[in-house]
C-alpha cells in the first residue's frame, strides 16, 4: 500500500493490518479498511491507481502539515489546496477528481459526513491541439534506421517503436504485449492490444512491422512461447533479454534514449510515435474516422488533438505578413524615387493624360444629359 500512496514512511502508520497515512489511522480500523478498499476494489486500472494514489498522498501531506484532520475538511480547505497546486491545469483536475472520489467512497462507508470537495470546481482546461512532440515521416524513418540491430535488444527496439508508429498503439498496450497477441489472420498478420477498461482491440500490421517483428522473435527465440512477454526486459548493458516484460518506464527510458543517440534530444515521449502515425496517415490521404477506428478512440475529436498537418505552414504563406522594418521601409523608398527620377517626362505626360480623358468623359456626359432634357421639353 505504501507505493500507492507515495509520501514519506514516517507519515505512514499500520493501522488494523493495512500500512495507511497517519491522518486516516486517527480516525479508526473502520476508515483505514475504507481508504485501502478504495485503491484496491474501486479501482482496477493499475496507471490509475498510481497516479490516484500519489495524488491523493500530496493532499493528505498537505493536511497534515496543516493540522487538519479528515472530519476538519470542508470545500474552502480543499479550494485552498487546488488553488495553490503548482501543477499544470490538467494535473491539478486529475488530482482534484481523485479526492473527490475518496471523499464520495470515504462518506458511502460512513466515515466521514460528507465529501469536502463535491462542489470544489477546477480550472478550466479546453485543448484543441495537443502538445505531444510529433517526428516528420524522415525523421521517424531516421530514428528506426538509427538503431544497431546486430543485436537482439535493437531488434526489439526497433520492432516496438515501429509497432507504436504504424498501429498507433498506446504503450501499455504494447508493453503487456504477449507472443501470442502477433497471429496470422489469412495472409496477414494482426496484433492484440489489450487497452484501457479492459477492451482489447485488433489491427493489421504494417508491412514493415511485420517484417521487424519477425526478425525479432526468430533473433530472440521466443516464436515458440506464446504465453510469454513480446517485448522483454534486458539484463542491463549485456544485450540479452530477460523473461520479464518491459515496464512502460523502460520504454520510454529506451525512446529517450534512442532519440538523442539520433540526434532528436530528449523531448521525444512514448506518445509522440502514437502521433506522429497518425499525422502521417492523414498527410497521406487518411481519414479522421479510419484513424479513429485504428487509433480506438472513443471520439474523433481525441483522435483529431492527434492531427499535426495544419502546422506545415509554408514559407509563402508566412511571407504575406508584409510588415517591414525602418531599414526596408528605406530601401523600399529611395529604390521607388530612383525609378520615378529616371522617367520624369512619362510620370508628368501621364497625368496631363489622366486629366484630359477625365474632362472629356464630364463633357460627354453633359452634352449627352442636355440632350435629353430638350427632347423632353419639346
Amino acid at each position: 500500500m505504501g507505493d500507492l500512496i507515495p509520501v514519506s514512511s514516517g507519515e505512514l502508520v499500520r493501522s488494523g493490518g493495512f500500512l495507511v497515512p497517519e491522518i486516516v489511522s486517527r480516525e479508526g480500523e473502520k476508515a483505514s479498511r475504507r481508504f485501502v478498499e478504495f485503491f484496491t476494489a474501486n479501482i482496477r486500472n493499475p496507471n490509475t491507481r498510481e497516479a490516484y494514489g500519489r495524488a491523493v498522498g500530496q493532499f493528505l501531506a498537505w493536511c497534515e502539515e496543516r493540522g487538519f484532520s479528515l472530519r476538519d475538511l470542508q470545500p474552502v480547505i480543499v479550494a485552498g489546496y487546488i488553488e495553490r497546486h503548482p501543477g499544470s491545469p490538467p494535473t491539478v483536475k486529475q488530482h482534484l477528481a481523485a479526492i473527490r472520489m475518496l471523499f464520495d467512497w470515504l462518506v458511502i462507508g460512513q466515515v466521514v459526513p460528507h465529501n469536502p470537495a463535491a462542489s470544489v470546481r477546477g480550472p478550466k482546461h479546453v485543448v484543441r491541439k495537443g502538445k505531444t512532440p510529433v517526428l516528420s515521416a524522415a525523421e521517424a524513418r531516421k530514428l528506426l534506421d538509427s538503431i544497431d540491430t546486430s543485436h537482439v535488444v535493437g531488434l526489439r527496439d526497433r520492432a516496438l517503436i515501429a509497432l507504436m508508429v504504424y498501429s498507433f498503439a498506446r504503450v501499455s498496450a504494447v508493453a503487456g504485449m504477449k507472443v501470442e497477441d502477433y497471429y496470422q489472420n489469412g495472409k496477414r498478420w494482426w496484433v492484440r492490444l489489450h487497452e484501457k477498461g479492459g477492451k482489447f482491440h485488433e489491427v493489421p500490421v504494417h508491412h514493415l512491422g511485420e517484417e521487424y517483428l519477425d526478425t525479432y522473435l526468430v533473433r530472440s527465440g521466443i516464436k515458440d512461447e506464446p504465453k510469454s512477454p513480446l517485448f522483454r526486459s534486458a539484463f542491463g548493458k549485456t544485450k540479452k533479454l530477460t523473461n520479464m516484460k518491459m515496464h512502460r518506464m523502460d520504454v520510454l527510458r529506451m525512446i529517450r534514449r534512442r532519440s538523442n543517440d539520433a540526434g532528436m534530444g530528449s523531448k521525444t515521449s512514448c506518445h509522440t510515435f502514437r502521433a506522429t502515425g497518425i499525422t502521417a496517415y492523414l498527410e497521406n490521404g487518411g481519414t479522421i474516422e479510419k484513424a479513429q477506428v485504428i487509433a480506438a478512440h472513443e471520439s474523433p475529436r481525441t483522435t483529431k488533438l492527434y492531427d499535426r498537418t495544419v502546422d506545415q505552414i509554408t514559407l509563402d504563406e508566412v511571407e504575406r505578413i508584409r510588415i517591414y522594418n525602418r531599414k526596408s521601409q528605406v530601401v523600399t523608398k529611395s529604390s521607388n524615387s530612383k525609378r520615378d527620377s529616371k522617367q520624369p517626362g512619362i510620370c508628368a505626360l501621364s497625368s496631363f493624360l489622366r486629366t484630359l480623358v477625365a474632362r472629356f468623359v464630364v463633357r460627354f456626359v453633359w452634352n449627352e444629359i442636355t440632350t435629353k432634357l430638350g427632347h423632353v421639353r419639346a
